[in-house]
């Protein structure tokens, strides 16, 4: 068995099953509606389920997000570091949230009072199922053999080629937070007018092209795909939505039948992230020549 255990926040949007098959750890973000409600983002949903969180959004509710916050983070360490397991945290972008210096803050205190053990922190500057898929891919190099320190150069050699490539149905969204301006948002709601955006080498969101129709913006992620995949074929991509399941069909079915790419992991864009990119969000999550 490994030494180390591997560590992300639920940023990564990875489900119970995943985090389960890959022997991972992850420390739950909240969330609030109207200021009041707080639930913890586990990867279960135990306190949320998805659809339901996507019928309140669009029901006009508005959710607001919270950081990872330091006892979370050393509530899932210092087990591990009193059972003498050093860890490996893979975190939420720097980009686009706090919890990366939480975790490097909770990292520092935690090996300070446990000298002999090491928790490693990587500014993974990824999101959603592309933090995920980050996590995964560096599970998988744990899981041959890869030392701490092995698996750690993987993962920060690896986080600029993880291209993250989105689409969003409703712009209103983009516009509350700041992404789209307020005539931008009305006019490309009355035209059809759909943005693709991807997560830059900095971690951030960045609005990158138009489409007009929701197909042509599915079928611009895998253009992008195609593009920059290495060997996609060979490759296990991720797909996120949310709360749009035909969507995120469509777009594995285009990506099988142009790329031939057999392994696709279809799973829901979670609130840290649905909250700012609202319902009908949609993602293809790929390893390319650069982001």
């Amino acid at each position: 068995m490994s030494n180390y255990v591997i560590v992300t926040d639920s940023a990564a949007d990875l489900d119970q099953a995943i985090v389960d098959q890959l022997g991972i750890q992850v420390v739950p973000l909240s969330l609030s509606f109207g200021g009041q409600e707080v639930y913890l983002d586990y990867p279960d949903r135990r306190e949320l389920d998805p659809k339901e969180f996507y019928a309140r959004l669009r029901a006009g509710e508005v959710a607001t997000t919270a950081a990872v916050n330091l006892a979370a983070v050393k509530s899932a360490v210092e087990p591990l570091f009193l059972n003498g397991v050093d860890v490996l945290f893979l975190a939420f972008s720097s980009g686009l949230s706090s919890s990366c210096q939480t975790a490097g803050l909770a990292a520092e205190e935690l090996m300070q009072k446990y000298p002999g053990r090491t928790c490693h922190v990587v500014d993974t500057l990824c999101a959603s199922l592309g933090q995920g898929l980050l996590v995964y891919l560096t599970a998988q190099r744990q899981k041959a053999g890869a030392t701490l320190e092995e698996a750690r150069a993987y993962a920060e050699e690896t986080k600029l080629h993880l291209c993250h490539w989105f689409t969003v149905d409703d712009l209103q969204f983009l516009k509350r937070g700041g992404r789209i301006s307020a005539a931008t948002a009305i006019v490309g709601t009355m035209l059809s007018i759909k943005p693709v955006l991807h997560v830059d080498d900095d971690g951030h969101l960045i609005n990158m092209s138009k489409a007009r129709g929701r197909q042509a913006s599915i079928k611009a992620l895998v253009d992008k795909a195609a593009e920059l995949a290495i060997e996609p074929e060979g490759q296990t991509m991720f797909i996120c939505q949310g709360d749009c399941p035909e969507d995120a069909e469509y777009l594995a079915k285009l990506a099988r039948e142009r790329l031939g790419v057999r392994n696709i992991y279809i799973g829901y864009t979670g609130p840290v992230i649905g909250s700012h990119s609202g319902p009908g969000t949609l993602a293809l999550f790929f390893v390319g020549t650069h982001r």
